[in-house]
């Protein structure tokens, strides 16, 4: 019995050495609807993951023994939250990635995550007054800027698991309305877009359902990796408890791609938040902003984001303020992180307890260390900004809606200079 039982453990491994892995996923998932699929994939992708960073991270000694002391104090340095996108492993002739974002509990290590929170700078104060039913009324009210929130290293792991998942767009991985790349006809028309948690129509769709959420469409829901970005905006006090975000829309810029003046939909609840990635850019704020060709606005009031910025739009910036973002000068990835109105949920939505309970990083335990926290208020007032074209452009209802972009891969990286005026200690 044993040696029958060790001949079929032998057969069985070497069929599983000789079949891809798409083939074992297809067989194993025969006959399962597309949520059990996606259920199935995310735990065979966990396991996978978890005995890949058991072989990476667990040295042995001469004598092939586990090393217990090196691998202990190598599990106390390394901080880890580690989540691969729902199906990058899964294509064929890819490398296992991790994708890692620190999060220390130790004390060492959480002492490490209040100098990096002091370290984030925190513009509040924005001012531009304009007169709103009569009455001059300060546009910008409610506007935050944190520069330093994700660090260069953090953001390239961010920026390559989106990448992945515009792949697994493309090869029709994700669900129909989680992935948008329309076709690029003009400048300014095609931004890649990729929803997850709810599908949010910017204009009344070919069924008829008007903008806002879709109540009745499924869309994939938010990565680990993305909800471990929001854990690390709550607790550093970038985010309230109270508004924790539920959806996000994450937009892939090619060269020349924009966003038209818009303001955001009150299916989602106030404040939400935008983080920027690979190229600074800037966004323009102003109750009466207006286009003057493909691609470039007019503003009274422009605002640069440095990469790994994180820009939260709140009261009169997210209520008055028409915000918009113009032809960006070269390649841009932005995630925007909102919170549905619970009235407005997707009618199979469910809430995700990872997201609940998350507390804000205690200040006090940080002034007990001296370490103390920069809120850089800043009044700032500018000039109109102006782009010059000699083109005519007229907006149309369907203008805003996820555009499409060219499926150009990842050439390199390419982070612009950091200009936040971020104090040195």
């Amino acid at each position: 019995m044993t040696g029958e039982l060790t001949r079929w453990e032998s057969d069985g491994e070497s069929l599983s050495k000789s079949l891809e892995r798409d083939e074992i996923f297809e067989y194993l998932s025969e006959g399962f609807c597309r949520q059990c699929k996606s259920l199935l994939q995310t735990r065979i992708h966990s396991l996978v993951n978890q005995k890949v960073r058991e072989r990476e991270i667990t040295p042995k000694s001469n004598n092939g023994d586990i090393d217990g002391s090196r691998f202990l104090n190598k599990q106390r340095q390394e901080t880890r939250f580690t989540q691969m996108p729902d199906s990058s492993s899964w294509r064929k002739g890819s490398n296992s990635q991790s994708y890692e974002l620190s999060n220390g509990r130790d004390s060492e290590e959480e002492q490490n995550e209040h100098v990096r929170v002091s370290q984030v700078v925190r513009e509040k104060e924005f001012v531009y007054f304009e007169r709103i039913n009569g009455k001059p009324t300060n546009v910008l009210q409610g506007l935050e800027l944190h520069t330093g929130v994700f660090n260069a290293e953090e953001q390239r792991k961010i920026v390559e698991c989106v990448y992945d998942f515009q792949t697994m767009g493309q090869r029709g991985q994700l669900r129909e309305r989680t992935y948008s790349e329309p076709r690029k006809w003009m400048r300014g028309k095609g931004r890649v877009t990729i929803q997850f948690g709810c599908c949010y129509n910017y204009a009344v769709d070919k069924n008829g359902n008007p903008p806002g959420i879709v109540r009745d469409e499924e869309v994939d829901p938010l990565p680990s990796l993305f909800k471990k970005m929001i854990k690390r905006m709550v607790r550093w006090h970038v985010l309230p408890p109270s508004c924790i975000p539920n959806s996000c829309i994450v937009n892939i810029y090619e060269e020349g791609d924009c966003i038209p003046p818009h303001i955001d939909h009150h299916d989602f609840v106030r404040p939400f938040c935008t983080v920027s990635f690979l190229t600074e850019c800037n966004i323009l704020f102003g109750s009466n902003l207006k286009i003057l060709s493909p691609g470039e606005f007019w503003g009274p009031f422009s605002m640069p984001l440095p990469v790994g910025s994180v820009l939260v739009l709140n009261g009169n910036g997210a209520d008055i303020a028409k915000h918009c973002v113009p032809a960006v000068p070269a390649k841009r990835i932005s995630i925007t992180f909102r919170k549905m109105d619970d009235s407005k949920m997707p009618y199979r939505f469910l809430l995700d307890p990872e997201l609940d309970g998350i507390n804000p990083l205690d200040y006090s335990l940080a002034n007990h260390r001296k370490v103390h926290y920069n809120d850089k208020s800043t009044r700032r007032e500018y000039e109109p900004v102006r782009a010059r074209s000699n083109n005519s452009f007229v907006i149309e209802k369907d203008d805003f809606p996820p555009l499409g972009s060219s499926r150009a891969a990842m050439n390199g990286l390419r982070v612009s200079k950091d200009r936040s005026r971020q104090r040195k200690f």
